[in-house]
């Protein structure tokens, strides 16, 4: 299966391809090929505000909301460039590929224009507020609650509880947070899905650091925090919708981005066994060869998914990319450790720092335990996907 595109998609590439180079190769050369997540994170928003101000920054959206009315071939071929010429990861990920497809698909028109332009510009950063010390893969056991009370400027949501694994949650402006709104209600229903600004008294975002000596994510923990009555997305009570179609949405087309990373990985691995010759390794060989037939397979994938996923809807097959891919990353993790042997363990730098395929490695150990655990998965394809009964839960 070979993905074909027109002239005039190739023609959209060179525009693509030569917009990124001139900025990567001039004023944004320091940040191209940035190995983590936090480094040089300041120019890194300077760079989401070029790629806004020159329509890059969220192609499909619709114009009026700062995006280009990308066709989703369009979409693939800017996520595949973007990654081939080692442009940095977007810090601004939840906010273009998460929350404002959502509020596109379930918001108000008031709502998209107050917000989307911010993000569109590179102007406002999204955190993500789903996961709670208990609420992990079972997301519906949510417990952070929300309450309607009188403002000074009207009735507002007032909140109490705790998110945790938030993304950059010590730099962002705004959070989308899923709450229970309705007393008593337990699982999905209760719910909702407001827009919470990350910038006030009642919210304290804590750094976690990582394995990799990182601080990529927080808990934060909501004190009182208000919103705006009217900063619910969606019904009230509807929040468990909402959240779905944001996690339908994660599976789009930025999932061709991640695979040209994989890509790069792969390549990266073929070069260290090249190196210590391992690469006449008749085993190695044998795993190097079913990490590229896994990749492909994943590409293929991820391409039959992507339209149903631009109508707010996981389609069968989405249902089993994470646990795909998250299964092949941590294999491929272990085959790059055992490609560079000894020389896997030792730091790259003074102090505690991993690059590289020893990074990859890192990394790839919580790949098949965040956004549902790899047993988890199994269970979300069974009853959600083949529609399989659902499996017992205690009272």
């Amino acid at each position: 299966m070979q993905l074909s595109f027109t002239a005039e998609e190739e023609a959209f590439r060179s525009e693509v391809a030569a917009w990124l180079e001139e900025q990567l190769s001039g004023p944004f050369a320091h940040i191209r090929y940035i190995d983590s997540h936090l480094e040089k994170f300041e120019e890194r928003r300077r760079w989401e505000q070029a790629l806004g101000a020159a329509r890059w920054s969220c192609i499909g959206w619709p114009s009026q909301y700062g995006g280009r009315d990308a066709t989703l071939a369009q979409q693939v071929i800017f996520a595949e460039e973007y990654t081939r010429l080692g442009a940095p990861g977007r810090i601004g990920h939840n906010g273009i590929e998460l929350f404002g497809p959502t509020l596109i698909h379930f918001g108000n028109e008031e709502q998209k224009q107050r917000f989307l332009p911010d993000i569109a510009n590179g102007k406002t950063l999204w955190a993500q507020g789903y996961s709670e010390p208990n609420a992990g893969s079972d997301l519906s056991n949510v417990r952070t609650k929300a309450r309607l009370e009188q403002g000074p400027n009207g009735p507002e949501w007032v909140i109490e509880g705790q998110k945790i694994w938030t993304s950059f949650g010590q730099f962002c402006e705004w959070g989308f947070v899923v709450c229970r709104t309705e007393e008593g209600s337990r699982g999905p229903a209760g719910l909702s899905y407001l827009m919470v600004p990350m910038k006030q008294p009642g919210v304290v975002a804590r750094p976690i650091t990582t394995m990799t000596n990182e601080e990529t994510f927080c808990e934060v923990f909501f004190d009182g925090a208000r919103t705006p009555a009217n900063n619910v997305v969606g019904e009230v009570g509807g929040g468990w919708k909402v959240a779905m179609g944001t996690l339908s949405f994660e599976r789009g087309a930025s999932s061709l981005a991640q695979q040209m990373g994989f890509r790069r990985e792969l390549a990266a691995l073929v070069n260290a066994a090249r190196a210590n010759g391992l690469d006449r390794d008749s085993h190695i060989r044998q795993r190097v060869a079913e990490a590229y037939a896994g990749l492909r397979i994943m590409r293929y994938n991820a391409l039959r998914m992507l339209s149903n996923a631009q109508h707010g809807r996981l389609s069968p097959e989405a249902y089993t990319y994470k646990i795909f891919w998250a299964s092949w990353h941590r294999k491929l993790g272990e085959l790059a450790m055992d490609i560079l042997g000894a020389e896997g363990e030792l730091s790259d730098a003074e102090g505690y720092e991993f690059k590289g395929l020893k990074k990859t490695f890192l990394h790839s150990r919580a790949d098949t335990i965040y956004a549902g655990t790899n047993q988890i998965q199994r269970n979300i394809i069974a009853e959600r996907a083949l529609g399989l009964p659902r499996e017992p839960r205690g009272q």
